[in-house]
């Protein structure tokens, strides 16, 4: 990763960082995103790290669903950080690139699936508002319960911090042409 932070170096980390760094690692496989700049602060990066793993692989929704709302969250923020990494991770768990594209350039993506259409209009107008209007919230309490519906506003959020935390400190991965976005 490229940061306009001095990102720390696994044989210099003190061992609050290291415990952090190899539950990372064996959750993850691998440190990428904004775990790097969390680890200045491994009291703010372990439970950060924690939440991220449930959002990632605990939550009630599937992969698709998951990687969509990160998209929205990176194309909102305008996150070639998060963009770049997840981009085709939600490929690979089945968003059709033109909905990706649309996405990113601020469009109005044709998506089929009627749980991944609702999603994207719930986290869009969480997002745009920081409110979600009655239509879109029945929209998505007919197809989703509750707690799913709760661990959707968390991921959106989580992902939101990483957003931040990825474009305050202008980190992106090495050699990825960042993507423009709409």
């Amino acid at each position: 990763m490229q940061a306009r932070i001095p990102l720390p170096q696994p044989e210099e980390l003190s061992a609050d960082q290291r415990a952090v760094y190899e539950s990372i690692l064996a959750s993850r496989g691998a440190l990428d995103g904004p775990f790097l700049a969390w680890l200045h602060s491994p009291d703010f990066a372990a439970p950060a790290e924690k939440l991220g793993a449930f959002c990632r692989y605990g939550v009630r929704l599937g992969r698709s669903e998951i990687e969509l709302l990160i998209l929205v969250v990176a194309a909102h923020f305008r996150c070639n950080g998060e963009w770049t990494i997840h981009a085709p991770i939600a490929v690979e768990a089945g968003i059709p690139e033109a909905v990706a594209e649309s996405i990113r350039t601020n469009g109005h993506p044709r998506i089929e699936d009627a749980r991944l259409a609702a999603l994207h209009r719930f986290a869009t107008a969480l997002l745009r508002s920081n409110r979600i209007d009655q239509a879109t919230f029945a929209q998505a309490s007919a197809l989703f319960d509750t707690p799913t519906l709760v661990e959707a506003v968390g991921l959106i959020g989580y992902y939101s911090l990483v957003a931040m935390t990825l474009n305050a400190f202008d980190m992106v991965a090495d050699s990825k042409q960042p993507p423009a976005f709409g």
